[in-house]
């Protein structure tokens, strides 16, 4: 027997539960976009709060593929959630991948029914969150999933003083999150000192880290403190630690072990009090085995290693985070003012800059307006930019089949890098035949004779 309903649609004891449900993001439409072969052709609001989808007419939307059911599928709406419901279909209703009766729908939810794919998507509106789903850790705020869980656990390791690494792509908030630790320290009373090992000479990086006496090398009239001395009693934070020499490294993994330093040119010994905080966009373990960074020194450093995410993984946290940036701005101005199309170009938008690429997307828009803010962003991807550009001089029949030559190129060698180089899971979503997913490889010279599952 099935769960009971009320006339507010309120559902009780829900069979299976697909991600989580505890931060609902309430949006006033929702849509469901269909794809065929990776690509989205055809996109409907979900206006009612039972939504029948199937090959009978009198669906809400009708699918007529021969693999869809007279009524295969509902999507129920309440206040706060959203949940799918089989209908008893021939061949099933999976989302994300997995087979289910009823499960509930988070946006971006991948929804099969049959062969057929469609996405879950949220039409953003305002409301676009609400205060009680927002966390924040000293100056940062997020309501994504991801990153409270990483939020909770630096609270913790602010309160013991442990040794952090951050590792993340270029812009995600590295710097950020580590202020934010010391803010959350006992030591945030004390300095909190950055050392940026990509922005100093590599001759200059072991008098700027550990100090120099007087006379040291040419140029040193007086004695000058390095960023450890700097930093006694509050928070040292080694940014891009990847970039530090070999030779350095072993240096900085002595003073560590020991707590003390010596100024080059010195012979006193400095005993050092700080906590560590390192960041690295590199995979530091991937370095270690190519030979570029120490074992050592990476045991040392990653007592507690983070992973932070990137801003296209954590789409959730951009409304909040727009609304956040505006208010700090010196254009103060609410996110919920957007017009509907710029708020949805912000959500569907990659972004391989990251916060970085937001906040400044946020400040053309600001001082441009939406007319010109996105307007060749940088951060576009060559098939974004580049695969409607076609030859005039060509017939129509070839400057056709050279786009779609470019966008299968294109297409294929963005989403195995998306699927790290996992041909199964490249072809499952993409919706396409392995072999056939195979061959399309093939002819572009893609062909990967490993890692295929």
């Amino acid at each position: 027997m099935g769960p009971k309903t009320t006339n507010k649609m309120r559902i009780e004891d829900p069979t299976q539960v697909l991600g989580s449900v505890s931060n609902p993001v309430r949006v006033r439409q929702l849509q469901l976009s269909i794809y065929r072969r990776g690509e989205p052709v055809q996109s409907v609001t979900v206006t009612k709060e039972v939504y029948t989808v199937g090959k009978d007419k009198t669906c809400d939307l009708v699918l007529t593929d021969s693999t869809v059911s007279r009524k295969h599928f509902q999507i129920i709406t309440t206040r706060e959630r959203h949940y799918i419901r089989d209908l008893d279909s021939t061949n099933g209703t999976a989302v994300n991948g997995t087979r289910v009766k009823e499960a509930f729908l988070v946006p971006g939810a991948v929804i099969h029914a049959g062969t057929v794919k469609m996405q879950f998507e949220p039409i953003y509106s305002s409301p676009l969150y609400h205060t009680d789903d927002v966390q924040s850790f000293g100056s940062l705020i997020a309501t994504s999933s991801s990153m409270r869980s990483i939020m909770g656990m630096l609270g913790k390791v602010a309160q013991v003083g442990t040794t952090v690494l951050l590792q993340g792509e270029t812009g995600t908030g590295k710097s950020a999150l580590a202020k934010a630790i010391h803010e959350e320290s006992t030591r945030r009373e004390r300095p909190f000192v950055v050392f940026d090992c990509a922005s100093v000479p590599p001759s200059l990086i072991e008098s700027e880290l550990f100090g120099a006496e007087k006379g040291a090398f040419t140029g040193a009239h007086t004695f000058r403190p390095g960023a450890c001395e700097r930093a006694q009693g509050g928070t040292l934070f080694v940014d891009e630690v990847e970039e530090l020499p070999l030779e350095l490294q072993a240096k900085l993994l002595r003073a560590l072990d020991e707590r003390e330093i010596r100024r080059l040119g010195g012979t006193q010994a400095i005993k050092l009090d700080f906590q560590i905080i390192a960041a690295s966009k590199q995979d530091l373990a991937e370095a270690v085995e190519e030979g570029k960074f120490r074992q050592d020194l990476y045991y040392r450093i990653a007592v507690v290693c983070i992973a932070v995410p990137p801003l296209r993984n954590r789409k959730q946290d951009i409304p909040v985070l727009c609304d956040h940036f505006f208010k700090l701005g010196k254009h103060r101005r609410k996110f919920r003012t957007l017009s509907m199309d710029a708020q949805q170009q912000l959500m569907d938008y990659s972004w391989p800059g990251n916060l970085r690429e937001l906040r400044n997307v946020l400040e053309r828009l600001a001082c441009l307006g939406e007319e010109n803010a996105f307007v060749n962003m940088p951060g576009k991807t060559n098939l974004e930019r580049n695969y409607l550009k076609f030859d005039l001089n060509r017939p129509f029949k070839e400057a056709k089949e050279a786009i779609i030559e470019r966008f299968e190129r294109e297409y294929l060698e963005a989403l195995l890098n998306e699927s790290d180089g996992r041909i199964a899971r490249a072809a499952r979503v993409a919706g396409l035949n392995r072999k056939y997913f195979y061959d399309l490889l093939h002819k572009h010279g893609l062909r990967k004779g490993s890692n295929t599952e």
